[in-house]
């Protein structure tokens, strides 16, 4: 009995050591690059031994990976959980507009997007912390497209058809528009990328024949989840 609370006890210290290291790298990497990330690196950004850190890890590519999965944690925590109080549809997707704009704006990530500087750094290097990267941009394009499609499929974007590839299509542009916003809004620290990103978002809703009321709240942080 006293020799299993020992292990579970070792454990537990190192999952929270894991976790605190892990939230170290995501934020460095967002500033610094995600192939800048190392064993040793991160342990003098952490305060720890590299021996600690190698220890959890095992490697440079096995601490990038884990980094990437507490990224997409963090994403989801930030711009998916909240918007999922609205139920599938319309009200979710500018839900969603808004909350991927905060995401960015409120510097979830020190370097803006953590996911828009992976991409840059992971983009032309073949290999498993690539693929993670591209396989989390996945997800969230195809999450989009499918709010969109079901709010289609239900009469409120009566201007996208449902059955083809407009909602993939739709995906993209909105994703575009992030990536320039957060890129001009990082690179010159000025916050009016993000209000052009939801006057575009706001702009395609209207075309796609959202009531003017719905479309408006995104222009008003936070409003879209009141």
């Amino acid at each position: 009995m006293q020799q299993q609370t020992a292990i579970d006890g070792r454990r537990a210290r190192g999952d929270a050591s894991r976790r605190t290291v892990l939230a170290q790298a995501v934020d460095l990497a967002s500033v610094e690059g995600l192939d800048q990330l190392s064993i040793a690196r991160i342990a003098e950004a952490a305060g720890v031994g590299k021996s600690s850190v190698a220890t959890l890890f095992g490697g440079k590519e096995r601490l990038q990976l884990a980094t990437v999965e507490t990224a997409s944690a963090r994403f989801a925590a930030t711009v998916i959980a909240p918007a999922r109080v609205h139920p599938r549809g319309v009200r979710r997707l500018v839900a969603l507009l808004d909350r991927v704009v905060a995401y960015s704006q409120d510097r979830v990530f020190p370097g803006g997007c953590f996911f828009s500087a992976a991409a840059a750094d992971f983009h032309a290097k073949p290999g498993q912390v690539r693929d993670a990267v591209a396989a989390q941009l996945d997800d969230w394009l195809g999450y989009l497209a499918l709010t969109a499609r079901f709010a289609a499929e239900r009469g409120e974007l009566p201007g996208l058809d449902p059955a083809g590839d407009e909602p993939e299509q739709l995906a993209f542009e909105i994703q575009g528009t992030f990536e320039l916003m957060n890129l001009l809004a990082v690179i010159r620290d000025d916050e009016l990328p993000y209000l052009r990103a939801r006057r575009a978002y706001r702009a395609r809703l209207l075309a796609l024949g959202v009531p003017a009321e719905l479309a408006e709240r995104v222009l008003e942080p936070g409003a879209a989840l009141r």
